[in-house]
């Protein structure tokens, strides 16, 4: 039987508008979870998607793309005169 591995949990404390509290206290009742699990869930996810934004190609690469797959302006390149445009670059 495989046991899943539980990270140890670390009391916090942290200071915020008494409003936006009373606006996740009312969340984590509605999906009958506590305050500190909702927090917890809604920054673990935040924090993953940070994650795979990183793996997101920007705009300049994706219209990179693009074009390649296009096969608009794109240069003829001559294998004879490959040393060359090394050189060149």
């Amino acid at each position: 039987m495989d046991q899943a591995i539980v990270s140890p949990k670390q009391t916090v404390s942290f200071r915020w508008n008494a409003e936006l509290v009373n606006k996740l206290k009312a969340i984590a009742k509605e999906h009958n979870r506590s305050l500190s699990n909702l927090t917890e869930t809604l920054i673990s996810n935040i924090l993953s998607d940070k994650e795979v934004e990183k793996d997101i190609p920007n705009q300049a690469t994706l219209d990179a793309i693009n074009e390649a797959k296009s096969g608009q302006e794109l240069e003829t390149l001559h294998m004879d005169h490959f040393k060359d445009f090394v050189k060149s670059l």
